[in-house]
C-alpha cells in the first residue's frame, strides 16, 4: 500500500470484535467473525469510501495457546506491530461487558509508546444505546486515553459517532482532488493449502506482509494489497493482490472458520480480473488441484497456472535425484503434458515454473497476467465468427445425440470478460461437452484468446404445435418464431 494513503488500523486482545467492528465501518462483510480467538491472522484492508482510507483489521494481541502454534502467535503479533506503526489513526478497541484487563493495559502501553493518535472504542456496549456515555464508563480512562466511544458493532449503535471522531482526527483528505485510480490489474493466488500462496504474494509486495507457515491453512481470510512492480524495461505495471485462503474440499472443512475462509476464497476469483492457480511443483496435480481449478472455470475467469517451489526441482536435479527425466526441459515438458491430461482448463492457459524463494520467472507471471487482461478486450467480427464455426463444424462433424446432430445456424459475441457467444442452433440440448470444448478451442486458436475463458450461450429452435402435436425443425416443423427473432436465418 501506498504511503501516501490514510490508515485507520483495529488494535485490541483477542476476541474483542475487532473483525465484528471491521466489517461494520467497511460496510461490507469481508474479515471472518467467530467466537473463537484467533481467527484473524493476517493483515486484512478495506477502502472506506466515505472517509477516504484504508480501514486495516490486526490479529488479537497476545493471544496464546490454543491451537495455534507459537510461531504462528509470533507473527499474528508481528503484523499487528506493523500496523500499528504504519496507521494515522488507531482504534483501541476493548470489551466494553468485561472492562479493563491486564492485557488491555499491555496493549496501551504499546499504543502509548508508539505516539500515535488513538481513539478508545468500548465494543459490545449492546445495552448502552451506543455514544459515549456508560454506566461505569470511568474504568476505562486507566487507560490513559480520552474518553472512550461505547459501540455495538453487531447493532450499529455508536457507529455514527464513530465514523464522525475518525474523519476528525483524520483531517482533510490531501488526495480529494485526485482522481481514483481504475488501472489497476486485479490478480489473485488461488489453490489448495501449503503450496506458497502467501509466499509467492510476499514476493511480489517485496515484504513479509503476509504470514507465511508450513501449517496448513494458516491463511484464513482473503487478504488485498496494492503494489507496483518495476520490470527489467523501467517500467511500472500496477496490481491489485488478492491472497486467498487455501480451498480445502467441501468434506475436509472441520469448522465454520474453514467453512467462511473457503466462502471468502470463491468470492475473491469472482471479484479478480486473472486468477493465478498455484500448484506445488514436488507434489504434482492432485485431486484437490482439480477442485480448486474446477471452481475457477466455472467462474470463466482467465488462469494463469504458476507451478511453484522450482528451485526445490533445481536442487534435487544438483542431487541427483531426478534420474527418470533427462533434464530441467523433460521434467517441465512432462508435468505440464500430466496437468493439461488431468485439468481441463481454458485452451491455452500459460503455465510458469515459478520460484516464490528464488523470485524465478515472477516477472514472466506477471507479464502473462497482462497479456490475458489485454485479450479479454478482444472483439470477434461476427462473419468471421460464423465462418470458423462453418469451418471447425466440417472438420469434425458434431456427435449425434440422442439421433440428432446438433447444427449452428448463427453467432455473434455478446460480451467479453468473459467472451459470451450466444449461438442460434436446431437444439439447445444437444451439444456434446466434448464437442463444446473442440469448438471453444478453435476459437480460442483462431483468434488468439489463449487462456481466456468462452461461454456459449445457446439459442435452441423453439418447437411448433401442428395438429396438437409438437413439431421442432428435426421433426419436419417449421418454427413459429417470427423471422426476425432468428435475424431472417435459414438452414440453408
Amino acid at each position: 500500500m501506498s504511503s501516501a494513503v490514510r490508515t485507520v488500523a483495529i488494535v485490541g486482545r483477542p476476541n474483542v470484535g475487532k473483525s465484528r467492528l471491521f466489517n461494520r465501518l467497511a460496510r461490507r462483510r469481508i474479515s471472518i467473525v467467530h467466537d473463537q480467538p484467533g481467527v484473524t491472522r493476517d493483515i486484512i484492508s478495506a477502502e472506506v469510501k466515505d472517509g477516504a482510507y484504508t480501514l486495516l483489521d490486526t490479529g488479537g494481541l497476545g493471544l496464546t495457546g490454543g491451537d495455534t502454534p507459537a510461531h504462528i502467535i509470533k507473527a499474528t503479533e508481528a503484523q499487528a506491530r506493523f500496523a500499528i506503526a504504519a496507521a494515522d489513526v488507531i482504534l483501541f478497541t476493548v470489551d466494553a461487558r468485561e472492562g479493563i484487563t491486564a492485557l488491555d493495559e499491555r496493549v496501551a502501553q504499546l499504543l502509548r509508546r508508539h505516539r500515535r493518535q488513538v481513539l478508545l472504542v468500548a465494543n459490545k456496549a449492546d445495552d448502552g444505546g451506543g455514544g459515549r456515555k456508560i454506566a461505569g464508563h470511568e474504568e476505562f480512562f486507566r487507560l490513559g486515553f480520552d474518553e472512550p466511544f461505547f459501540i455495538s458493532a453487531e447493532h450499529g449503535n455508536g457507529e455514527a459517532e464513530l465514523r464522525t471522531a475518525i474523519l476528525a482526527k483524520l483531517g482533510p483528505d490531501p488526495a480529494a482532488a485526485a482522481a481514483p485510480e481504475t488501472d489497476r490489474l486485479k490478480i489473485c493466488f488461488v489453490g489448495r493449502p501449503n503450496v506458497g500462496k502467501s509466499s509467492l504474494a510476499n514476493r511480489l509486495l517485496q515484504s513479509d506482509k503476509l504470514i507465511v507457515s508450513p501449517v496448513p491453512g494458516t491463511t484464513r481470510d482473503s487478504v488485498e494489497h496494492d503494489f507496483l512492480f518495476r520490470n527489467r524495461d523501467g517500467a511500472e505495471w500496477k496490481f491489485r493482490l488478492i491472497d486467498t485462503a487455501g480451498i480445502r474440499a467441501s468434506a475436509k472443512l472441520s469448522s465454520s472458520v474453514e467453512y467462511f475462509s473457503r466462502v471468502r476464497s470463491l468470492d475473491s476469483i469472482r471479484s479478480a480480473d486473472v486468477v493465478y492457480m498455484v500448484l506445488d511443483v514436488m507434489d504434482g496435480v492432485t485431486q484437490q488441484d482439480k477442485a480448486v481449478a474446477g471452481e475457477i472455470v466455472a467462474a470463466a475467469k482467465p488462469i494463469v497456472v504458476v507451478v511453484n517451489k522450482w528451485d526445490l526441482v533445481h536442487a534435487a536435479f544438483r542431487r541427483g535425484e531426478l534420474e527418470k527425466f533427462k533434464n530441467e526441459r523433460d521434467f517441465r515438458e512432462k508435468f505440464e503434458n500430466a496437468l493439461y491430461d488431468r485439468l481441463f482448463f481454458t485452451p491455452g492457459a500459460p503455465v510458469i515454473f515459478a520460484s516464490a524463494l528464488t523470485g524465478h520467472e515472477i516477472e514472466r507471471m506477471l507479464r502473462a497476467a497482462r497479456a490475458l487482461n489485454r485479450r479479454l478486450e478482444t472483439k470477434i467480427p461476427t462473419a468471421k465468427l460464423n465462418q470458423t464455426l462453418i469451418r471447425l463444424a466440417d472438420r469434425v462433424p458434431p456427435p449425434a445425440v440422442g439421433g440428432v446432430r446438433f447444427r449452428i445456424y448463427y453467432a455473434t459475441q455478446v460480451s467479453n470478460r468473459p467472451f459470451r457467444i450466444k449461438v442460434f442452433c436446431n437444439n439447445d440440448r444437444k451439444l456434446d461437452e466434448s464437442y463444446r470444448r473442440y469448438l471453444e478451442s478453435g476459437l480460442v486458436k483462431e483468434f488468439e484468446l489463449d487462456g481466456c475463458p468462452i461461454h456459449f450461450d445457446l439459442i435452441g429452435k423453439p418447437p411448433r404445435k401442428l395438429g396438437g402435436v409438437k413439431k421442432s425443425r428435426e421433426d419436419g416443423g417449421e418454427s413459429a418464431e417470427p423471422a426476425e427473432v432468428w435475424g431472417g436465418l435459414s438452414e440453408d
